[in-house]
């Protein structure tokens, strides 16, 4: 580009600002118009919220928040369609006292404090779908956080009856075996399409859906179950149109598909319906004669692929499934992580002795519960004046396959409901043994006065599923925690936190996920090993992405077990507007149909399991703040680095002011140094900043390498 050219190209660039701001401004007068004629609707005496979100392209809750009159009805409508819900009270004991947990004898007392009422927090969710992003240049919405407060096990008779699994409902080794799916995998970039030793050259067009399903049809006649997405995002193709990426995803997914229409499932696999996700998103058609079935995918839900080839990704997938059958000989690659986890692992089921009859599921109401109080990995960035606004350094830290290191222990069993009361009858011998077993407990704790490092445990923050970690010296705050973090907080090296048990959930110890992950590790291994050593370089890099693979099966295996409320996205004509569920988020739109998503419960899944799923995220938790390394005698972790040289927690990551010490032996949950900027930078204040140094000091330590 030469200087000619340069000015003309930031001519243009101007007149796009000026067209946007002109956007912007029409966009608002619009969205005025809209609230305007909302509120004139309101006013008459049969208006119902439920009628009014989806001509308004809104939800129900966004209706009711501008038109606060017609919130009894919109309560009315929820409570017709959502199962009822006993509203939870704070526990306590016959003497209205919580229950201190033991002081380790090695450290000092803690001096008594007034215990404030905690504030009211908002109740969290530890979903894996990220909120709505935004595409670049979209405006920004300020809403209000909603302040609320984490729920409660009931305090009278009913809390107690939550404390039972469902009948006849439990994870149990399957008689059947997975059937393999014909795949491909597709650049929509370029139009390579790789479909088992072959590959060919597609015109896509626009890469819609039809153009995809068309061609890719017309090249394989004999059929393709899968088509693996490895470049290209067709579904962002038109996200300039949209004000978020889930809009546009919607959309194309949601577009006229001649000869197809959305699955409805089949056989063992029950999954059906699209799968709206602003950077993985899944597409599942079938014929209209119902004779062929395929799902559209993302190949991201299993590794970043950087500029790899289809060929190359292929490569991968089979030395995974190579590897995979050393340890099941009936294994088959599903379609995503999670769903491979989990068909894996209930595979390793016992089919004789203690659980023979299987894993039984939690009631609902635990389940809901845990679903509330058990976030994920912590996610934290530490801003001035916490640490200096220039940083002389930054030092990013990974956790290596980190959830991997604590799954050896895992609640079984009916869980016990332990009161204050309880707890406090107990020994000092039996308090440390039950915080040290598998527990979910709800704390009010108290930050030490002398305290001058990071937080500890996670408390309820503002806004919906969000956490955060109070440091300030005396702050008192009630949350729900797992035994891991309880006992850091009482036995971290800097000063004891003052914790008093409130209520908890006990189970008996078991190794549920033992041997599931023993297999996985080995298998993560023999991929890692080979990524090394292998001489053929593409064939190094595939054997690397395949236990990246790996890494993802454990992860969100993981988390599938958590189960999370199902979300169901249906699509209705605009003609039938008010066929819309009343309860439904509208999440786009155009001139034929309205897409809608809408919560439907627990559904009866027998391998919800979030106990387990809650106890391995509070240890993984846990150990970004301390760990000992047995064989080392080192301890690493956050709160063994000086006060003030913390950056950022991310998952498994921890992001410093300055290098460690600590040692790297390549295995699970080893603090692995992936980037590394030695000169001094400013402190990022957002999300995008720190993602910007992070690639820049990965850039650094290993120039050439993908970040």
């Amino acid at each position: 580009m030469d200087a000619q050219s340069y000015n003309a190209a930031l001519t243009e660039l101007r007149a796009v600002r000026d067209e946007i701001k002109k956007t912007r401004i029409a966009l608002e007068k619009l969205e005025a118009d809209r609230h305007q004629r909302i509120t004139k609707l309101s006013s008459y005496s049969k208006a119902k919220a439920e009628r009014i979100a989806p001509a308004a392209g809104l939800s129900v809750a966004d209706i009711v928040a501008l038109a606060p009159e017609l919130a009894l009805d919109a309560l009315a409508v929820t409570s017709q369609t959502a199962p009822a819900q006993t509203e939870p009270s704070a526990p306590h004991d016959d003497t209205g006292q919580a229950a201190p947990t033991p002081t380790p004898a090695s450290a000092p007392a803690e001096p008594e404090q007034t215990v404030a009422p905690p504030a009211p927090a908002p109740e969290p969710e530890p979903e894996p779908e990220p909120a709505p992003t935004a595409r670049p240049g979209a405006a920004a919405e300020t809403l209000e956080p909603r302040q609320r407060q984490l729920p409660s096990i009931p305090a009278d008779g009913t809390g107690d009856a939550w404390f039972t699994h469902v009948p006849e409902l439990a994870s149990t080794r399957p008689n059947f075996t997975q059937q393999a799916r014909s795949t491909v995998f597709l650049d929509t970039h370029t139009g390579i399409l790789v479909h088992r030793n072959q590959t060919h050259r597609l015109d896509l067009g626009a890469a819609t859906t039809a153009d995809i399903l068309t061609t890719v049809f017309h090249t394989i006649p004999e059929g393709v179950e899968r088509i693996y997405i490895t470049a290209g995002d067709p579904w962002h193709r038109d996200a300039h149109r949209y004000p978020y990426l889930r809009d546009a995803v919607a959309a194309w997914l949601s577009a006229p598909t001649p000869g197809w229409r959305t699955d409805t499932g089949r056989g063992h696999d029950r999954m059906a319906g699209h799968f709206i996700h602003a950077r993985n998103p899944v597409g599942r058609y079938q014929r209209d004669d119902g004779s062929q079935h395929v799902e559209i995918r993302s190949v991201g839900e299993w590794f970043d692929t950087a500029a790899d080839d289809p060929a190359t990704i292929r490569d991968a997938f089979v030395l995974l499934w190579q590897a995979l059958r050393h340890h099941w000989p009936d294994a088959v690659i599903m379609g995503s992580p999670s769903q491979t986890g989990r068909d894996l692992w209930t595979r390793t089921i016992p089919s004789r002795g203690l659980h023979a009859d299987g894993f039984p599921v939690l009631s609902e109401e635990l389940r809901g519960l845990l679903h509330a109080t058990a976030g994920q990995g912590r996610n934290e960035l530490i801003t001035p004046p916490r640490v200096p606004t220039k940083l002389p350094q930054l030092v990013e830290y990974d956790r290596t396959f980190a959830y991997a290191k604590h799954t050896w222990k895992s609640p079984v069993g009916t869980p016990r409901r332990i009161t204050a009361q309880t707890f406090a009858s107990w020994t000092e011998k039996d308090q440390i043994r039950a915080l040290y077993g598998c527990g979910h407990w709800q704390v009010r704790v108290t930050v030490p006065d002398t305290w001058n490092h990071i937080g500890l445990l996670p408390a309820p923050a503002p806004g919906e599923r969000a956490w955060h970690y109070p440091a300030q010296p005396g702050t008192t705050f009630t949350t729900w925690a797992g035994g891991p973090e309880i006992h850091t907080a009482l036995t971290n090296p800097i000063a004891p936190w003052k914790v008093e048990i409130l209520d908890g959930i006990l189970w008996d110890d078991g190794k549920p996920l033992d041997e599931w992950a023993k297999k996985l590790k080995d298998t993560w291994s023999s991929l890692t090993a080979q990524a090394h050593i292998h001489g053929n370089a593409q064939q190094a890099r595939a054997a690397h992405l395949a236990s990246r693979a790996v890494r993802s099966i454990l992860l969100y295996g993981i988390g599938s077990f958590a189960q999370r409320p199902r979300m169901v996205t249906g699509t209705t004509p605009r003609a039938a507007e008010r066929d819309v569920p009343p309860d439904a988020e509208i999440i786009a739109f155009d001139d034929q149909n309205i897409t809608w998503l809408r919560p439907t419960g627990f559904s009866r899944d027998p391998n919800a399991h979030p106990e387990w799923a809650a106890a391995i995220w509070s240890a993984a938790r846990a150990a970004l703040l301390t760990q000992r390394h047995r064989d080392d005698n080192i301890y690493a972790g956050a709160l063994h680095t000086p006060p003030g040289s913390v950056v950022a927690f991310r998952t498994d990551a921890l992001y410093l002011t300055q290098p460690q010490n600590w040692p790297y032996h390549q295995q699970p949950g080893d603090y692995l140094l992936r980037g590394h900027l030695t000169n001094p930078v400013t402190a990022p204040t957002t999300e995008e900043e720190l993602l910007t140094l992070r690639d820049a000091g990965r850039a650094a330590l290993n120039p050439g390498q993908e970040p």
